[in-house]
């Protein structure tokens, strides 16, 4: 029975490059395989974009989120924000698979679109399913008071059934303040925090300060957890990629019938 598993977090910024506005989707699928992660929680995927189909030869012909799983992963995606040329959102990417999926709006503002990409991950020799859930919050502090609540709300079941779970993505909580929030209603910890005592430094990737990108975990111990800084990641996106290594507690994953 797998017990271990490799869980990544990475704002992708529609696959184009922060520095010369250049395609780099190519680019992020061989990183995202180097790094062997069993669930991949990614934000700003193009789902479509006609625009750059025009202006980039090399665009792959399907959305990005299949992209990039290629036949490594499974893949969910769900379409938050929604314009002339095309679309785009969050996506999940698992080595497993993904027996359900729902993209949850929680948009606070109409010119900010947002939404929790909840799927339900089948790990093999587990008797309960694994939860993920990505999130892109809203760059302003009520939204993201509001869109926590949100979370929290969908997720209060799913806690109190004790079973595993991970939420991941983009928070864009400068304030620091998610955690205490996250960690009172749902008994969730930060995966970075756990093994080193500190939430990573993330943003922007050339010079990362701000700790804005984030690994929640419950029904895991942290073996390990890092900020994949320099090349190639600095180069791809203005976000710095994230990965823990959890060991699953017995109890989540062995007691009870599979749920």
């Amino acid at each position: 029975m797998t017990l271990r598993l490799r869980v990544a977090t990475l704002n992708i910024h529609k696959g184009v490059s922060h520095l010369t506005r250049r395609l780099v989707v190519h680019e992020l699928r061989e990183a995202l395989r180097e790094l062997d992660a069993d669930v991949v929680f990614l934000q700003e995927v193009q789902g479509a974009n006609r625009r750059h189909s025009l202006r980039h030869a090399a665009v792959p012909k399907e959305p990005q989120h299949r992209f990039l799983a290629g036949d490594q992963w499974a893949s969910a995606y769900g379409r938050n924000a929604v314009y002339g040329d095309g679309h785009h959102g969050n996506a999940i990417l698992s080595r497993f698979p993904i027996v359900a999926a729902e993209n949850e709006d929680v948009s606070a503002y109409r010119f900010e679109r947002r939404g929790l990409l909840h799927c339900v991950v089948a790990v093999p020799g587990w008797t309960r399913d694994l939860h993920c859930v990505c999130v892109h919050l809203s760059l302003g502090e009520r939204g993201r008071r509001r869109q926590l609540g949100a979370l929290v709300a969908r997720l209060e079941a799913v806690a109190a059934r004790d079973l595993p779970l991970v939420v991941a993505g983009d928070f864009n909580d400068w304030r620091g303040r998610a955690g205490a929030i996250l960690g009172a209603r749902l008994g969730l910890a930060e995966a970075s925090a756990q093994a080193r005592g500190r939430l990573a430094r993330t943003y922007p990737s050339f010079l990362p300060f701000l700790r804005l990108d984030r690994i929640y975990i419950r029904g895991f111990r942290v073996a390990g957890a890092r900020v994949h800084r320099g090349a190639p990641w600095s180069l791809l996106t203005d976000h710095l990629v994230v990965s823990a290594d959890l060991e699953a507690v017995a109890g989540p994953v062995a007691a009870g019938p599979r749920r």
